[in-house]
């Protein structure tokens, strides 16, 4: 991991990598998991967009940023399910940006040097073969409704890397630039942003459950209509 990026080459990625590529001049990120053969499995909103309008927070965001700035172009959803979990070539998930990988069980001082949220976390990673079967599954499954702010990419990722899901919907889901995001908008003081970075880190929160892949239908009571929080 780099002291002040997570940059890297396309030859360094290994299957189960959480990667991800900023868009639209830094303001938020796409995430997704490589699988492998130069495919990843990521998670969006109809259409392939990061913006889904149908709810008033991504609305919101809309009005400021483009919607196809989120857009990844080339992405297809599965082939049998209109579920929002896609499976993409690389290079058309990247959509011109560039490649990051987001790290798991970083220590301290490496969170904190990260100022910007959804780059690391503290928490650690299960093995890859876990992660690749939760992606896959959820290809074909989904991953409930899409909403920015609380089921989004970034939350799809860390999923498949940790099999962890936040219970506590008010608190909001697992992606750590939202989380602090919201903090800083709130406050607009930068230690606080930092101090609400750690807090909603996954390691420290008391929200979380680990559950199963095949079980989440079930404990989560996933509809058409229903959010995954």
């Amino acid at each position: 991991m780099g002291f002040l990026s997570n940059k890297i080459s396309k030859e360094q990625l290994q299957a189960g990598d959480h990667i991800y590529t900023w868009t639209f001049c830094y303001i938020y990120a796409h995430h997704g998991i490589y699988i492998g053969d130069n495919n990843v499995i990521h998670f969006a909103a109809q259409g392939g967009s990061e913006i889904d309008a149908t709810t008033f927070s991504n609305k919101l965001l809309s009005s400021f940023v483009p919607q196809d700035s989120f857009r990844c172009s080339g992405c297809g959803l599965n082939a049998e399910n209109n579920n929002g979990v896609r499976l993409s070539d690389l290079d058309s998930f990247l959509n011109g940006g560039k490649l990051y990988r987001f790290e798991y069980g970083v220590d301290k001082m490496t969170f904190f040097v990260h100022l910007r949220g959804g780059t690391c976390t503290l928490v650690q990673a299960d093995p890859v073969e876990d992660v690749l079967h939760r992606a896959k599954v959820l290809c074909e499954t989904g991953f409930g409704r899409y909403d920015l702010l609380q089921n989004n990419c970034e939350d799809f990722a860390i999923y498949c890397k940790t099999g962890l899901v936040v219970m506590n919907q008010i608190q909001g889901g697992r992606s750590g630039q939202v989380n602090a995001l919201r903090s800083l908008l709130r406050s607009g003081d930068s230690v606080d942003y930092v101090r609400s970075k750690y807090q909603v880190d996954l390691s420290n929160r008391k929200d979380v459950v680990k559950v199963a892949v095949e079980d989440l239908p079930v404990k989560l009571g996933w509809s058409s209509s229903s959010t995954f929080v």
